[in-house]
Parts: C-alpha cells; structure tokens; sequence
C-alpha cells in the first residue's frame, strides 16, 4: 500500500502540459533516417528502374509472347509483371507461337489484383485506320479473316476492322455458296474507304485477276492457230459458250459448235463440262480467241454420197422454216434448201408453211449441188409433172 502511495506523489509532480507546436525543430526532422539509404540500396534501387520499362496506360506498347494457354497468351512487354491475352484476339494470326512479336494496347498497369491488362483488339483497332489507308495508297496486300457471311458478300476483320468482301469480289468465276469461305484467313486488296462512314471494301478477285493476267501474257504468246486445248465451259449464252482455257478465256460460238444445226448451246454442252477445243484464230492486243469444236471431228460433207449428182432424188429432214424457203438435213451436217418458188407448180407464191413444217421427214429432187462450196439447192414440186407443160401439149393438139 505505501508503494502505491509513493507512484502516485511522482506522477501528481510530472507536468502534462501541451507542448508547443514553435518549440519543435521541423528542420532537423527525419534527418535521422538517412542512416537506412546506404549505397546498396541505392544501387539496387537504380538498377531495377533501369530494367523495368515504365509502362503508361492508354499507350500502345510491342510485347513478346511467352507463353501459350488453351484460352490466352502471355505477353511480356518488359514491366515488373506479364499480362494476359485471350486467344480469340488472335483469330487473324492462326499460326501464333511462342516468341512472335504482337502489339498491346495497356488497359491497367495493375488492376486490383495487382495484374497488367493488356489487350491486342484495341492495339489493332487503334492503328488499324492507318494501316488500311497505307495498304490502299501503296496498293498492298493484306491478310484477313472471314467472320461471317451476310447479305451480298462477307465480313472480313483486316487490321481489326470489320471490312466488306462483295460477293462480286470473291473470285473471277461466280460463286454458289459464301459459306465455304467463313472461318478462313485469305489474302486481300483494299479497294475502298469511307473515311466518313469507317467502311472498307476489300477485293480477293482483284488478287486472282492480276494472276491471271500474267497467266494470260504468257498463254497468249504460246498461241498457235489449229492448236487443239483442253478446256472448261465456264458459261453459256444464246450465241454460244465461253471455256476457261487454263488461264485465259475463249468463245466457242454456236456456229463452231457443230456441223449440224442446233438452235441453242446448252443443246450440246453444259457447265463445266471438260473438251477439247480447236484455236482458229485470236487477237493478242485484245486478248480475243475464237475457238471452235466441230473442226475435230469430219467435215460431213466429205461423207455425202459421192454419187449424189442434179436431177437425183434424196430424202431428208426439215429443220428450218423461213420466209424464203425451207432447209433440208440430208445428213448430219448437210442440208440443202427448197427455195419457196420449188414448193408448187403455182404461180402464186405461198408461204413455206403452207407445204411443210419442222421434223416433217420429204423427199425432194437435188437440182444443183456444189461441193467445194457446200451448197445444194432442192425442189419439191419437181416430183410431180408439170401442169402448165401438159396444158400446152394439150393446146398443141387442138
């Protein structure tokens, strides 16, 4: 009890009083901790911001892949801490591997979780502007990826942009189905920007047509007329077909298609089908070839009836009406034609088609037949007597 006493007589003689703020000596504070920046540390401290790059955010950044997950890759771009990207950023870059160098766009230096944000799709995005006005101004070639399709043509990310492949522009021969080329990475040229609007147009044809074109070069100096070729019918019109010779395109027209008559190609050919064709002739300045078929195979002439002579009596079939007259197939390939004026011993002249009509099987009388120019004129009305000579006998008579 008497120690108890004796604490608190000292205690009541200690003055708790507030000391004053002007008394402290503020210059001289803290001088005491320079003892714990020793050169070491220092050195040390050096050191490290020397290595480490100072990395700014909202700045694009070169980094180097280090590491490959099934869902990201880890990027290094030389701070104190990697930083993740998903994979499906890289859709342009299939073949992506360890050590490629790719830009980021920094997001975070650290979120809270003390983690680098990193994305590629914004590093794309923002220079992607740039990059496709340079591909347009220095006519490159760039690298795609076909996302989807959509109506007319497909979507193509090129640069990080979504950019648009008309259907018209995916190759030089026309194209059925656009689904066939979604999820592909191709080669393209930018063919226009809307600066206005931010649309890019790209062209995958363009590429195929200026090979074609030094394919074109190089077939057409080969060129030789009564060459034979394989070649692919690559479309069909009324007045004949066009075939795909390797490179290069020639029209095989309706008249070359056949000794015989027809009245449309398609009677003969379809698409794709692959014959072979027979160059007659063909303009090199214009890149014009006129081929033809029907030169390989005998010219029906030759297998006419070399005993076939005028006054001769021949059978055949119609395959033509017109105004004039009708023509007559004798064989494949051969016809001769009943003038109107031959049809009737009348001498009012009627239509052709008041004596025949097309498949109706005649006989006729051969009145004159040229070989060499393979022509042949028949008569119809020949076959029967002559009214007006009988009438003059008569007359004679009397």
């Amino acid at each position: 009890m008497a120690t108890t006493t004796n604490t608190q007589e000292k205690l009541s003689k200690v003055n708790f009083a507030t000391p004053d703020p002007n008394d402290f000596d503020w210059d001289n504070s803290g001088k005491g901790l320079d003892a714990y920046k020793s050169d070491e540390r220092l050195k040390l401290e050096a050191l490290c911001d020397n290595t480490l790059n100072q990395v700014l955010e909202r700045e694009i950044v070169s980094g180097t892949i280090i590491g490959l997950t099934s869902k990201e890759a880890v990027i290094n771009i030389g701070y104190k801490s990697d930083g993740l990207v998903p994979l499906t950023e890289f859709r342009h870059m299939p073949d992506i591997k360890i050590g490629d160098q790719v830009e980021v766009y920094v997001e975070t230096a650290e979120d809270k979780n003390g983690q680098l944000i990193l994305s590629h799709k914004k590093a794309r995005a923002m220079k992607s502007w740039d990059r496709v006005n340079a591909s347009l101004e220095k006519d490159e070639i760039v690298t795609g990826f076909v996302k989807c399709r959509t109506k007319g043509g497909l979507i193509v990310d090129v640069f990080g942009i979504e950019a648009f492949l008309p259907g018209s522009q995916i190759d030089v021969k026309p194209i059925r189905d656009y689904d066939v080329y979604v999820g592909k990475t191709m080669e393209f040229k930018i063919v226009k920007i809307n600066q206005e609007f931010k649309n890019v147009v790209v062209s995958h044809k363009v590429l195929i047509e200026n090979e074609l074109e030094k394919q074109k070069v190089e077939i057409m100096s080969k060129l030789e007329k009564g060459q034979v070729l394989e070649g692919t019918v690559k479309n069909i019109t009324s007045y004949g077909v066009f075939m795909d010779l390797g490179g290069v395109d020639g029209l095989l027209h309706i008249t070359d298609i056949s000794w015989g008559r027809i009245n449309h190609p398609e009677e003969m050919l379809k698409l794709d089908d692959r014959i072979n064709v027979v160059i007659l002739d063909f303009d090199e300045e214009k890149k014009r070839i006129a081929l033809g078929l029907k030169q390989l195979s005998a010219q029906p002439w030759e297998s006419l009836d070399p005993n076939l002579n005028a006054n001769d009596k021949v059978k055949g079939k119609v395959v033509v009406l017109t105004d004039y007259g009708a023509f007559i197939e004798i064989i494949p390939g051969v016809e001769g034609l009943i003038h109107v004026s031959e049809m009737s011993w009348s001498q009012h002249l009627r239509s052709p088609q008041d004596f025949l009509k097309v498949g109706d099987e005649v006989e006729t009388v051969v009145l004159s037949i040229d070989r060499d120019e393979h022509k042949m004129s028949l008569g119809l009305k020949q076959l029967t007597p002559d009214p007006w000579g009988e009438i003059l006998e008569v007359s004679c008579c009397f």
